[in-house]
């Protein structure tokens, strides 16, 4: 049984359980500071052990994970300024991937860089962190980001699979509003935490949560035993956000499905066997909602 059977199996029983499980996350922590000069940088590299403890060792649900089970994700943290002895400045680039069925193919949820990143670290200092408190910046943005990981995964496996996990994460958002620590709240910006999770979890923007199900559970995973029947979905899933973009162009979570789809989509109409009028049809619809892109989309209709 493959990996992802196992995954939906457990899934769908809802199998609550205590006691020694496989934890959720499987992230890789990578920290770049190229940027940085005369700067003792032992301290990231104990952070850094520091913090995938934190992210890879909490158990985050009551869910049963196997080992092969875990979710993949990756948070690269680039360090841009040292701004005092134990404080630091800079961006973190995150990206989430799942499994597709019957493959080798990891589909990406989530490829976003949070461009306000901020936290204090003094070497070997514990990172504590308490659900519905702000204890410090950094811990706050790992539960966030960790949160947001199972909200996105599960979405990917069931219709508005991950509340429980947005829930959570909106929770860290709430806890942080009277930090003074940027990307917690809705005037910082127009894209970042506190817009991530507005956007999924205001019931206006359904669709959003609609399209992860339908794009990867009935489209992707359903591609390698029928292709035409998988593309059909996925087709339908791209209409989905075709409504919301006409609903409300400046979405930010528009923006994050496209960073993390744009290259698999055109992949997946770019193949041969896609009839001509599909590909103009949806060529036309992607270059409409992302139309910063438009040029990339070109190739779906110069593919042989």
């Amino acid at each position: 049984m493959s990996r992802i059977k196992i995954f939906l199996v457990s899934f769908v029983l809802l199998v609550f359980v205590s006691g020694l499980q496989a934890q959720e996350l499987n992230c890789m922590i990578q920290f770049n500071t190229q940027k940085l000069s005369g700067t003792n940088k032992k301290v990231f590299e104990t952070l850094q052990n520091a913090i995938y403890e934190f992210v890879n060792n909490r158990k985050w649900t009551n869910y049963t994970f196997k080992q092969e089970e875990r979710i993949e994700c990756t948070m690269m943290i680039t360090i841009n300024d040292q701004m005092s002895a134990d404080e630091f400045r800079g961006t973190m680039n995150v990206v989430i991937r799942r499994p597709v069925l019957n493959s080798s193919y990891n589909a990406v949820l989530l490829n976003t860089i949070d461009k306000n990143i901020q936290f204090k670290y003094v070497e070997y200092q514990p990172l504590d962190y308490s659900d519905g408190t702000f204890t410090s910046n950094l811990t706050s943005l790992l539960a966030f980001y960790s949160y947001a990981t199972l909200g996105f995964y599960f979405d990917s496996f069931s219709p508005s699979g991950g509340s429980q996990f947005f829930e959570k994460a909106q929770e860290v958002v709430n806890a942080a509003q009277n930090s003074s620590d940027p990307g917690w709240k809705a005037f910082d910006s127009d894209k970042n935490r506190y817009w991530i999770i507005n956007n999924y979890m205001n019931s206006a923007n359904a669709g959003l949560r609609d399209f992860a199900y339908r794009y990867h559970r009935l489209g992707l995973d359903q591609m390698y035993e029928k292709v035409d029947q998988g593309r059909n979905v996925t087709s339908e899933g791209i209409d989905i956000l075709q409504r919301l973009y006409n609903a409300t162009p400046n979405l930010y979570a528009l923006q994050l499905i496209f960073d993390a789809k744009r290259d698999e989509i055109v992949n997946i109409y770019a193949d041969q066997r896609v009839p001509p009028m599909e590909k103009t049809n949806i060529t036309n619809i992607l270059k409409e909602i992302d139309p910063a892109n438009s040029s990339k989309y070109q190739a779906i209709l110069e593919s042989k």
